[in-house]
């Protein structure tokens, strides 16, 4: 059983939140100058970091974000972006702190984090949460849909991050099911995954 504490300080029982097999104290939301950060370094700075849902009823659930890969602007051939600004897209050439969200195979909600300053389309894309691995299982876990597109995480009532302790431990790989990115693109190592 781990215990996360916010700037080392010891909370009150009642502060602590029981989620699968941790406790975290309630944390404050991920502020804008995180998200402002490229999407690289928002992906592994986002390994551990809790990400909350809340339901139609008014409860919440917390995960810890176990898995990402970034994508980084139009010159990253696997990111979305890299055909240009398309209306799919646009929500990419936002400020950092914003959801996009698209469908794949006509199942499956792909969580994203647009990252960085406006103008400069990238992304973090959520693959794992706890014990969910796969990010079309993480979008249906979320019952991600279209109504999350361009959803700001800094306002929102319904999706937000939490701060937590940075993760030290973490590996690298290469991102998924991006082939058609070329050797340069497909081989750079910005998937990440606590260890």
């Amino acid at each position: 059983m781990n215990i996360f504490f916010l700037n080392g300080i010891f909370p009150t029982f009642e502060a602590l939140v029981l989620t699968e097999n941790y406790y975290v104290c309630n944390m404050k939301k991920l502020g804008i100058e995180f998200y402002r950060q490229d999407a690289v370094v928002v992906a592994k700075k986002l390994l551990g970091k809790i990400l909350v849902r809340r339901w139609d009823d008014g409860t919440e659930t917390r995960y810890r974000i176990t898995e990402t890969e970034a994508y980084l602007g139009e010159e990253d051939k696997a990111c979305h972006a890299s055909k240009g600004r398309t209306p799919r897209t646009e929500i990419m050439y936002s400020k950092g702190g914003n959801v996009y969200v698209y469908l794949i195979y006509g199942m499956y909600w792909m969580l994203n984090v647009v990252t960085g300053e406006e103008n400069h389309p990238q992304a973090v894309l959520i693959r794992g949460i706890d014990n969910i691995t796969g990010s079309g299982k993480v979008g249906r876990e979320l019952k991600m849909d279209k109504s999350f597109y361009a959803e700001d995480l800094l306002a929102s009532d319904r999706l937000w991050i939490e701060d937590t302790p940075e993760i030290a431990n973490f590996k690298t790989a290469p991102r998924v099911g991006i082939d058609y990115a070329g050797e340069e693109w497909r081989d750079k190592p910005w998937r990440f995954m606590m260890i």
